[in-house]
């Protein structure tokens, strides 16, 4: 059955009408912080309600699961897409992209910003706020005062970042160490599943060994090289910003280098059981 002209037409007008609402408000630079923190956010909720989904269907361990068991289940399900998103993303800007390349020429690289740059800080504004909101709402079965000082320092590092347009480079920098969350998530998995003694539990611990190494200990230092290069740049950032460059990293760093202790102590153990 044919469609009378005048209904495509009227279909077609609220198709544009829609697509000019998007490019004009909500995709338009002064909205761009604040739309992509709330789909950030509601993309966390979508998440969490899938990974529900799959695993009630698929995951045969998730039913014996208690209550808060499968709440974290389903909250380390947000976080493992989360990290690959913005993992990707960073890799992206910091490697790839020539928007904060020496050989780019507009503007100090402190205050070198776009749209997508601004876009994805914006998502990992909405994934903290979502997950810190779950762990205080929640405290301390998802974790301890460490996971909360964690987000709340990322989290405002972040949100300042995206705010003010400045330092987004040294912000994708450390947001590179979210590569270490879906392999921590899996060691989790793996210990609720009873799977603590499997092959792939010492696999994953050794590949957390060698991405929190490379990720959160070597990278952090290149960060700081970085900064230490660009300090005639650094030194016009706004004071909060300023500090932010320093005090974020350093008390990350010193928390990465605590659990990285914890990680070799772990992998010992499993390889001296092995053994």
């Amino acid at each position: 059955m044919a469609v009378p002209r005048k209904t495509v037409m009227a279909i077609k007008s609220y198709q544009n009408q829609a697509e000019d609402l998007v490019k004009s408000y909500l995709l338009a630079d002064p909205f761009m912080p604040y739309t992509s923190v709330i789909g950030g956010i509601f993309l966390c909720k979508m998440v969490y309600d899938l990974t529900q989904l799959i695993s009630t269907f698929y995951i045969k361990s998730y039913a014996s699961l208690t209550k808060i068991q499968r709440i974290e289940w389903n909250n380390r399900g947000i976080s493992s897409i989360h990290a690959i998103f913005i993992t990707v993303l960073s890799l992206y800007f910091v490697f790839w992209s020539d928007l904060f390349s020496d050989q780019q020429l507009a503007g100090l690289v402190t205050f070198r910003s776009s749209p997508l740059s601004v876009f994805g800080l914006g998502v990992s504004v909405g994934y903290f706020c979502a997950d810190l909101g779950m762990l205080l709402w929640l405290y301390p079965s998802l974790g301890g005062m460490e996971y909360v000082l964690h987000h709340s320092l990322a989290g405002i590092a972040v949100a300042y970042s995206m705010f003010s347009g400045e330092g987004q480079l040294y912000t994708y920098m450390i947001l590179i160490s979210e590569i270490t969350t879906p392999e921590i998530n899996m060691r989790w998995y793996l210990d609720t599943a009873g799977m603590k003694r499997s092959s792939a539990y010492l696999i994953n611990g050794i590949v957390i060994f060698f991405s929190w190494l490379g990720a959160r200990i070597l990278l952090f230092g290149y960060m700081f090289y970085h900064v230490y290069l660009h300090y005639d740049q650094v030194i016009q950032m706004h004071i909060f910003g300023y500090m932010l460059v320093f005090a974020v990293p350093a008390v990350l760093a010193i928390m990465n280098l605590m659990w990285f202790g914890k990680i070799i102590k772990g992998l010992i153990k499993q390889l001296t059981k092995r053994q």
